[in-house]
């Protein structure tokens, strides 16, 4: 399949790479060419702008950090929407905004373009094995034409419905809810730290017990051993998807205290100088609330 795919950070590389090595062609642009440069040795062509990414593809890819990134390489001046081809389809990957997805979906279909939203859940490391979980959203037809691709890149696909934008709706709830487990681990480590039982027995036990799954024993671990660094999620990202959870939340008039709560958690790692660590970081915030150590500012 002609593939063209803008957004080479580390998720983004990741999919690209598998996707060329299920034989798909790929055409690559990103903001700093040097991180494209590598996938031509793999045999992708580098598109000098969005545009040119988007001109003849068959399906354009973007995975890129926030509404911003993604409007500027979709509807700027030249950009792709205007020079992807009637009948081809965008598939957004981004953990972006609700009301953006809709947006979207609007535009390309003034355009006879289809629109797909696809966001997946997994860490880069998750994305470079292929096995990331896809949730898809949009018309059923450009969905099934799709699907090899995510296959390349996931274990799984989901089907959030008819909407795309319920695919959005069901990323943002889904990272809430990892948010949510990151507190509590943090609680609860700071509480058996305090208490004087050894973390990674504390996580042994839980991981092996109530909490079998992925999210408890990645993030535990990474609690457990008081490491952060390096991001495999930087904070500021963490704290831009808890920003679009609230702000659709409060267009559908639901309350949500935890995701409030959470976002004072990530102020003030934020504050504290956290902004290159992972979002699990705002472990440290119970440790040190807890009077186990200080935030190390940087």
């Amino acid at each position: 399949m002609k593939v063209g795919f803008i957004g080479l950070g580390n998720m983004g590389s990741a999919i690209a790479g598998n996707l060329i090595k299920a034989r798909h062609n790929l055409t690559v642009y990103n903001r700093t060419r040097s991180r494209a440069e590598w996938f031509a040795s793999l045999g992708a062509s580098i598109a000098e702008t969005p545009s040119e990414a988007a001109a003849g593809a068959e399906v354009l890819i973007t995975m890129l950090a926030d509404d911003a990134a993604l409007e500027s390489v979709i509807f700027a001046p030249g950009n792709a929407i205007q020079t992807l081809p009637a009948g081809a389809i965008h598939i957004s990957m981004s953990t972006i905004s609700v009301s953006l997805s809709r947006r979207l979906a609007a535009a390309h279909g003034e355009r006879k373009q289809h629109y797909v939203a696809a966001t997946v859940f997994g860490r880069p490391d998750v994305a470079a094995a292929g096995k990331l979980w896809v949730v898809a959203g949009g018309s059923s037809g450009p969905i099934e034409r799709c699907q090899p691709l995510f296959d390349a890149i996931g274990q799984k696909t989901f089907i959030a419905g008819e909407e795309a934008q319920a695919a959005n709706v069901i990323k943002l709830a889904g990272n809430f809810m990892i948010t949510t487990v990151i507190e509590s681990l943090a609680e609860a480590f700071a509480f058996n730290r305090k208490s004087g039982v050894e973390p990674h027995t504390f996580l042994d036990i839980l991981t092996n017990s109530l909490f079998p799954s992925p999210v408890y024993q990645t993030y535990g671990n990474l609690i457990a051993s008081d490491k952060f660094d390096p991001a495999g999620f930087k904070l500021p990202l963490g704290f831009k998807d808890n920003h679009l959870l609230l702000a659709a939340a409060e267009e559908a008039k639901v309350p949500m205290p935890m995701a409030s709560l959470v976002h004072d958690r990530f102020v003030t790692a934020l504050a504290q100088g956290l902004a290159e660590s992972d979002w699990a970081a705002i472990a440290s915030l119970s440790f040190e609330n807890a009077g186990l150590r200080k935030v190390a500012t940087r």
